[in-house]
């Protein structure tokens, strides 16, 4: 076969799309404009992150918003440009609108879902890179990507969680450090009757200004709750910025200290007790063998 022969093969044309005849050597074109369009748009994207906006006063969230808008702008425009480059005429692509249209009416809207919601968390920044959020049912985790179709959100566990775009836009969200990073934790302790209330409320303050992880500002507090059945129930309120991505480590250090504390000063953590009353006599016979 001929080099002419090869020519015409690639040349020669397959089908009409619009106006637009299209062969094999269009598909060709086609598939290596998408291809530099696809590493363009993630190359602009790297160099907004790393070599501009990472100079800026911007927090992190806002840097990776901006460079994702501007990576789809310049992949919807790439691709607009490398499709009149190669000749194919934009207005003959009404009838795959169309049947892209119908395509999305009954399967696709989830994936268009999603994909519109990512544009409007980006936009709107309800959760950023870094965010500590509780999508409920025990998945709490911090947000490592915010993707086109999905939100990759990393537990304490070290496993991912792929979620929707479209939940965070549909569903409530608990978000941890969305606008400040300083959380404030609540930890219970009941102490026996016998305890002096102010004692025990000057040695959980004393506990929470030893934890270099609790706040000074805003302070810690001490609430007396109230009378319980077998105990007087206290709860120690503190504030953390650093440890809001380990939450349970941090109860678990105060618990320890409280325990070591309240054992060193004699003050009794009680169990709950029953009293337990006979209405009749109980009568016991005992026979001798």
């Amino acid at each position: 076969m001929t080099w002419s022969e090869i020519f015409g093969v690639f040349t020669k044309p397959l089908f009409q799309m619009g106006q637009t005849w299209v062969s094999l050597s269009t598909m060709v074109e086609f598939v290596v404009v998408v291809a530099l369009v696809v590493l363009l748009s993630r190359l602009v994207r790297r160099l907004l992150r790393t070599r501009v906006l990472a100079h800026t006063k911007l927090d992190p969230g806002q840097q990776y918003s901006i460079a994702r808008i501007v990576s789809y702008i310049v992949l919807v425009l790439g691709l607009i440009i490398g499709l009149e480059t190669v000749g194919v005429n934009l207005s003959s692509l009404a009838v795959v609108a169309g049947a892209l249209g119908v395509g999305i009416g009954f399967g696709l809207q989830n994936i268009v879902s999603n994909f519109v919601s990512g544009l409007i968390i980006l936009a709107e920044r309800p959760i950023q890179i870094g965010d500590r959020i509780d999508l409920g049912n025990n998945t709490v985790g911090k947000v490592e990507r915010i993707g086109a179709r999905a939100t990759h959100v990393l537990t304490n566990d070290n496993i991912v969680v792929i979620v929707p775009n479209s939940e965070f836009v549909t569903s409530r969200v608990v978000n941890w450090t969305h606008i400040d990073p300083r959380v404030r934790f609540r930890i219970n302790i009941g102490v026996g009757y016998g305890s002096d209330p102010h004692v025990v409320e000057k040695l959980l303050l004393e506990i929470a200004d030893a934890n270099p992880a609790v706040l000074k500002n805003p302070s810690p507090t001490v609430v007396f709750k109230g009378f319980g059945e077998s105990s007087l129930n206290f709860e120690l309120r503190i504030w953390s910025a650093d440890m809001t991505h380990r939450a349970g480590a941090l109860d678990s250090q105060v618990n320890f200290a409280i325990w070591d504390k309240f054992k060193e000063h004699g003050i009794e953590i009680p169990f709950p007790q029953r009293d337990l009353h006979l209405k009749d006599p109980l009568r016991v016979e005992v026979k001798s063998v």
